[in-house]
């Protein structure tokens, strides 16, 4: 006899059955709901009834808040229910998605062909959302030259200038001078894409 959450899998491995993430139709045990959804009259019914009037829809009927008093139940088709609910499940987390910071390291000497190397990965960044903190690192007596390291910041902010912005002037953190860069306009764009 098997028992009832359960199912065997292969090899004889009992293999727990997935509960479903809402109760639908049949499922629903309570003697109200509260009924909501397009083309209904939103109101408290008898589950009977409210089966009935999902049934004539050729939809199901979804308890969506189990909790409330009476529980809430819509009357939707419920894969596509399902697939919407992910989908805006995936645009939340992507858009929580925490911004990293991107290290780009310099030296006061740095050649036009390794700046312009670094500023392209630096735009790649920036594009992606990401903050991008650019350094200069002095050995020795090189921090003598810590106009050389400013002067590579500032240059390397104005190249950037189309994709970010500066959050503040170069400034010196013992044998470092550095500078960070947000991204620019990403809500901006955004909103442009929604409006075209």
């Amino acid at each position: 006899m098997a028992l009832p959450n359960r199912s065997f899998g292969g090899r004889g491995r009992f293999v727990p059955r997935r509960e479903a993430e809402h109760r639908i139709n049949h499922f629903i045990r309570v003697p109200q709901v509260r009924l909501v959804g397009d083309n209904v009259e939103v109101g408290v019914y008898s589950v009977q009834d409210a089966m009935r009037i999902a049934q004539q829809q050729q939809l199901d009927l979804v308890e969506i808040s189990p909790n409330a008093d009476p529980p809430v139940c819509k009357v939707v088709d419920y894969n596509k229910f399902l697939y919407d609910k992910k989908k805006k499940e995936k645009e939340m987390k992507a858009k929580s998605k925490a911004a990293e910071v991107k290290e780009i390291r310099f030296t006061p000497g740095t050649d036009d062909h390794d700046f312009d190397f670094k500023a392209k990965h630096a735009e790649n960044f920036l594009k992606d959302g990401n903050k991008v903190k650019a350094y200069v690192q002095f050995k020795g007596r090189a921090i003598m030259f810590k106009e050389r390291g400013e002067l590579v910041l500032l240059k390397f902010a104005e190249r950037l200038a189309e994709f970010g912005q500066p959050e503040g002037l170069p400034k010196l953190e013992g044998k470092r001078m550095l500078m960070v860069i947000a991204p620019k306009g990403q809500k901006k764009k955004a909103a442009a894409a929604k409006e075209a």
